[in-house]
């Protein structure tokens, strides 16, 4: 067998096994045209014998390369290699090319216990942070777990995996095959254990799920079959976390239990709602009883038959709760009295639904502005006019909303104006531009400093040997495309990579060479060059370098080295 390390697309060597999933195989890996360390993810011989899949996984893979955010493992690149199998036959080998994070799993550290409640909130909020940027960008992640979190050194969380989850669960029909390759269904949301289209609050689900384990040390519904796991989240209703764990701030219970509903009308609708949430139930307050009935005329308004669960767990949170009862149940007559009086009421009821009239909730008068926040300006503008509304157009920077698609507006979407008159259409311009400072010619240092002025990032430092320039000197800036000058404008954080002068050059062996032909060859590598006469051996015509004072390998700039030859 060849000891040759393994290369994929003539540019990736995969290096020793770091982890292993439900779907692919992780191996540290190392980018040899931009001389980085990277993770390669190799996709399984079942799912890579997919040609349909393949394409799939090659898009999504595409769709998460354009996220850059410090929450979200980068993935850099998409390929497919091949392999040959012992009978000969030749299969595709698809693989992506992620950034390579040092730390450690969040499965691996719930494991080791429950984490302590700030714990919890830190890292939920890590990973709610990086849900909000991919919702935004219009990728859902369909796949949040713990085995797909990692927690760096520095304590940063950073989800991976974006958009595989999609291209597996298009070519899966059932939850036991999803289940398959994905690995688990105790993180799956109802709509997804039901195999319903989801949507963003899908993974507000499942990061209320890994909220849950990182708070009690178990996930909310465990069973024998992902099956079984299947039906709890659909069916039943899990128990606040403070009866597992007594001493979790009891506002978490509210907010836990309401990113599990089971409708996704009744959970946060977006991720900063939840983050926000998670940040007031740390405090420890638990909802009033106001809240909670306001709460549940939400819920209700949404989907009353579901809303039933929710509701009645949120209402076990009160502050008013925490009387014990002293007798078995409320007398008979109170009984009859709240019979009597759920009758009148649902009767009143009855009686104003059948002759209410339905009114225009907006007057002639008035306008309201919609919603055309990620539109484009001309689709935005159309929906405007319709509503005899002026447009006025302001381009300003917005690394989340693609180019010439609308930010906001002002007034804001839903605000009641008056016919006529002007909304400030913000549109973005992509990520803000800035200029790339002058960089060759100076100190390493000084270049690392001048682009972290600039808001751009540090890359990869390549040594290069030149005769002519001081050890530590940069020589070189470069991006993903190329060679880049001074004055270039380039998006903000953008990776710039530094070629730096390494201060020495590689002395050849040049005994043998004629003295004129080896004094220039030292010469051209910036060498100071001596020669001396060895008296002892007979001449040579010409004559000929029969010793170097130095060995050939490295050696320092502007060295001397003496050429001995023979003068007998």
């Amino acid at each position: 067998m060849s000891d040759d390390p393994r290369v994929l697309a003539g540019r990736y060597r995969v290096d020793e096994l770091i982890g292993r999933g439900g779907m692919a195989s992780v191996y540290r890996g190392y980018d040899v045209t931009l001389g980085r360390e990277v993770a390669l993810k190799i996709l399984k011989r079942e799912l890579a014998d997919d040609a349909a899949f393949r394409t799939r996984f090659r898009l999504e893979a595409q769709a998460a390369s354009r996220m850059a955010h410090p929450a979200i493992v980068r993935v850099f690149d998409a390929g497919e290699g091949s392999e040959t199998a012992p009978d000969g036959s030749v299969h595709p080998v698809p693989f992506i090319v992620m950034e390579l994070v040092h730390g450690a799993l969040l499965k691996d550290i719930i494991a080791e216990g429950p984490l302590t409640p700030e714990q919890a909130a830190r890292y939920a909020d890590g990973i709610l942070e990086a849900l909000e940027y991919s919702h935004r960008a219009g990728v859902v992640h369909r796949d949040i777990k713990p085995g797909n979190v990692m927690v760096t050194d520095s304590g940063q969380v950073k989800v991976m995996d974006f958009g595989i989850a999609r291209a597996v669960s298009d070519s899966s029909s059932t939850v036991a095959e999803t289940t398959t390759i994905l690995g688990t269904a105790a993180y799956f949301s109802p709509e997804q254990a039901k195999g319903e289209p989801v949507d963003a609050r899908a993974d507000l689900y499942s990061a209320g799920v890994v909220l849950y384990e990182m708070l009690t040390g178990r996930p909310p519904f465990r069973g024998e079959t992902p099956v079984a796991v299947a039906y709890q989240h659909v069916s039943e209703t899990p128990v606040p976390p403070t009866d597992i764990v007594e001493d979790i701030p009891r506002g978490l219970d509210a907010v836990v239990l309401r990113a599990l509903a089971k409708d996704p009308y009744q959970r946060y609708q977006d991720a900063a709602s939840f983050r926000a949430a998670i940040e007031e139930g740390l405090s420890g307050r638990a909802p009033s009883k106001r809240q909670v009935g306001t709460l549940t005329s939400q819920l209700y308004g949404a989907n009353p038959r579901q809303a039933t669960e929710t509701a009645r767990s949120l209402r076990q949170l009160s502050n008013d709760t925490t009387m014990r009862r002293t007798q078995a149940g409320p007398p008979v007559a109170w009984i009859w009295s709240g019979v009597v009086v759920l009758a009148v009421l649902l009767v009143s009821v009855l009686f104003w639904v059948l002759t209410i009239r339905p009114a225009d909730p907006v007057p002639d008068s008035a306008r309201i502005v919609p919603d055309v926040s990620t539109m484009t300006f001309e689709r935005a503008v159309e929906l405007l006019t319709e509503e005899d509304l002026l447009v006025e157009r302001e381009d300003i920077a917005d690394d989340r909303i693609g180019v010439g698609n609308v930010v906001r507006t002002d007034p804001m979407a839903g605000t009641s104006v008056s016919p006529g008159q002007a909304v400030t259409v913000f549109v973005s311009t992509g990520k803000e531009s800035v200029a790339v400072p002058p960089l060759t010619g100076i100190p390493e240092q000084e270049a690392r400093d001048a682009l972290a002025a600039a808001g751009l990032t540090m890359g990869t430092i390549t040594p290069v040997n030149d005769p002519r320039t001081a050890g530590g000197i940069v020589l070189a800036a470069l991006t993903a495309d190329g060679e880049i000058q001074a004055g270039t404008e380039v998006p903000a954080g953008t990776i710039i990579n530094l070629r730096v002068a390494s201060g020495r050059v590689v002395l050849n062996d040049v005994t043998g060479y004629t003295m004129d032909a080896a004094t220039r060859d030292l010469e051209n590598l910036g060498l100071v060059v001596t020669a001396a006469e060895d008296p002892g051996c007979p001449a040579t015509t010409p004559s000929t370098v029969k010793v170097m004072s130095l060995a050939p390998g490295e050696v320092p700039i502007s060295s001397e080295i003496t050429l001995t030859y023979c003068s007998g």
